[in-house]
């Protein structure tokens, strides 16, 4: 019985970068679904690869600085995304109960409503920009604050543990010697034999 021979499959990989995705998708925008899209997973996955192995090259600081900014940058989208959920949320709620209310009452009542009901939408759409700014910007601020501490720790750790290392190895060193130079000057003051 002949084997057949196991064909392997050949991949074409591409080194697509996602800046020159993004940058071709802005600036040739008649390639977008026939060419562009595609590209998106594949250079995401190039640029996540780059940069964790970035990240891992360098020391812990590198590591740090790059969960640090990870971190705030996740803060603030999710700052953005909720603002975005209660504006839609918002807008959704404006039009049901226009719409309702419209159907329900016609005349002099309707457009002192709908000024009522656009002062509320705006006063709430301000007070949640307001709550949502203010707890995204203290949230940044506490991320950034905190790897700062962090950060400072761990260089004074390093710091600390060099040093002891160094001062371990000097003591090693002057005690060797003191022991070398103590041995030469006993062996030079020790009675011979042959000198009396």
């Amino acid at each position: 019985m002949a084997e057949k021979p196991i064909r392997e499959e050949v991949k074409e990989t591409t080194k697509e970068n996602l800046y020159d995705v993004v940058h071709r998708l802005i600036f040739e925008p008649s390639k977008i679904k026939a060419s562009l899209v595609p590209l998106f997973p594949e250079a995401s996955r190039n640029y996540s690869r780059h940069l964790l192995l970035w990240s891992r090259q360098g020391s812990p600081l590198r590591r740090l600085l790059f969960i640090s900014v990870g971190i705030v940058a996740l803060v603030a989208l999710s700052g953005l995304v909720v603002f975005t959920l209660f504006f839609l949320a918002a807008t959704i709620n404006a039009i049901f109960v226009s719409l309702l209310i419209s159907l329900a009452v016609a005349g002099g009542f309707l457009a002192l409503f709908f000024a009522f009901v656009t002062a509320m939408y705006i006063g709430a759409l301000s007070v949640a920009i307001f709550a949502i700014s203010t707890i995204t910007f203290w949230a940044v601020v506490a991320i950034v604050i905190t790897a700062g501490w962090v950060g400072f720790f761990y260089t004074v750790w390093l710091v600390t543990r060099k040093s002891l290392g160094f001062a371990k190895q000097s003591l090693s060193v002057t005690g060797s010697a003191i022991t070398t130079y103590s041995a030469a000057w006993g062996t030079r003051n020790l009675p011979h034999k042959g000198s009396i």
